[in-house]
């Protein structure tokens, strides 16, 4: 706690990292207020069944990346969703076009030609669930809208505000990045998850003392055992990296920054990281899309899609996280071009030759980490699912893994290491003195 207060009082003391703090803090709480902000023409106090439908199944889960604004239909109800979206299609389509795949080596200049791509794709997205939202508001809670107003008065403004909310949310997220901590985006996200955090937590600890079953004291100690381990988990996750040495030529590693020491090729255990349950979950919430307006005479194998708790549900869950798993990490990772620039800065991996050998070598360990790390992420995907099987409440159990749980995590961590780098810069000490942040014997950690 002492040194949670000392590294405070060094953030204060930097003038350009205090300025970075209080501008992320002003953007979080401009979201955070707007999430508030019902749409005009809408009474808040007849949305009681647009909150029922979000409190379980995959609505909830679209309510907690919206910070609850998608249930107080809120101009923000569409949240950050539809630029991610987005993003993944565009991640697709620079794979399979051949002028994306151009677009993308041309630097910083090809960078900012698909983020334009990427924003009108998500007014595209956005002109479309936009008024998917509003029919879904209307059936839900038809006698939300103020009297002497009609849906087809209301539908089109509201389709505007609903927009143009979700990009100014979008434009708050590259402020932060910007101006404030980074990760703007992310940040976004999490403070959205996390603003479910408390009335989860309390909700959970009510159930467990006053239910008869609850468990009482023993079972809510085991919860949060639980929840421990998971979050250990996840940080694993989000931080594991194996390493293959490789010893460079005295010509390249000859100086006295180096000193012939052994360098390391970074070949990380989770090398898609969270991509894979991002992918996956935007395909799961396929069957909400198109069945979401006709619940009557649905059949058990597609009420069990829209079940995250089911056990349907989380078997299609798992082998579509394996599948996008191996298909992020062949994309991302190219075998043969990191073999030929090691063999351009005359580096070998001892006992391999360089060129064909050395990709073939690199694409074999590869294969070997990827299906255990596969698996780990699916295990921690589902644990959502496994924690009802002890009858924790649904809004709690989202913390116990699957993307929540990883973004909170990784998000946490990138942001530590973004502060961490201006202490280090004016030599204070931050909070990761253990971390993999600080450099060893010269050399960047991995």
């Amino acid at each position: 706690m002492k040194k949670f207060i000392e590294t405070l009082k060094n953030c204060w003391k930097i003038e350009d990292l205090r300025m970075r703090l209080l501008i992320t803090i002003l953007f979080v709480a401009i979201y955070r207020f707007g999430s508030f902000v019902v749409l005009p023409g809408i009474n808040p106090a007849n949305l009681e069944k647009l909150q029922q439908q979000t409190a379980g199944g995959l609505m909830s889960l679209l309510d907690m990346f919206s910070g609850g604004a998608f249930s107080n239909a809120s101009i923000f109800a569409l949240g950050i969703m539809p630029y991610i979206s987005a993003s993944i299609v565009m991640q697709l389509v620079a794979i399979a076009v051949p002028s994306f795949q151009k677009m993308q080596r041309e630097g910083e200049s090809g960078r900012k030609k698909i983020m334009q791509y990427t924003r009108y794709l998500t007014v595209a997205i956005l002109l479309f669930q936009a008024p998917s939202y509003l029919m879904n508001l209307k059936m839900q809670s038809p006698s939300a809208l103020a009297s002497g107003l009609s849906w087809s008065e209301f539908m089109i403004p509201a389709t505007i505000i609903l927009a143009a909310g979700s990009m100014f949310i979008l434009w708050l997220g590259e402020r932060i990045t910007d101006k404030g901590v980074g990760n703007g985006i992310s940040l976004i996200i999490m403070i959205g998850i996390i603003a479910r955090l408390p009335q989860s937590f309390f909700q959970e600890v009510g159930s467990r003392f006053t239910a008869i079953t609850g468990g009482g004291l023993v079972m809510f100690i085991v919860e949060i055992l639980i929840l421990y381990a998971v979050v250990c988990a996840a940080i694993l996750l989000v931080q594991g990296t194996r390493k293959v040495p490789v010893q460079y030529a005295k010509k390249l590693v000859g100086n006295s920054q180096y000193g012939g020491a052994r360098q390391y090729i970074p070949l990380k255990l989770f090398a898609a990281n969270v991509m894979p349950i991002i992918f996956a979950q935007a395909l799961m919430f396929i069957p909400l899309a198109i069945v979401q307006y006709s619940s009557d005479n649905l059949g058990w194998f597609t009420r069990s899609l829209l079940d995250n708790r089911s056990l349907v549900y989380n078997i299609v869950y798992v082998l579509l996280i394996v599948a996008f798993t191996y298909f992020y990490t062949a994309i991302t990772l190219n075998p043969t071009q990191m073999a030929e620039d090691m063999k351009r800065n005359n580096g070998f991996i001892p006992g391999v030759r360089p060129g064909r050998d050395t990709a073939n070598y690199i694409e074999e360990i590869m294969s070997r980490l990827t299906l255990p790390g596969s698996l780990f992420i699916a295990f921690i995907a589902i644990m959502p699912a496994l924690a009802g099987l002890l009858n924790v409440q649904q809004g709690f159990s989202q913390f116990f893994g699957g993307t929540s749980l990883l973004i909170l995590v990784g998000v946490v961590i990138d942001t530590l290491q973004q502060i961490e780098s201006h202490l280090m810069m004016r030599h204070y000490d931050g909070l990761l003195n253990s971390g993999r942040t600080r450099p060893q014997n010269g050399m960047s950690a991995y």
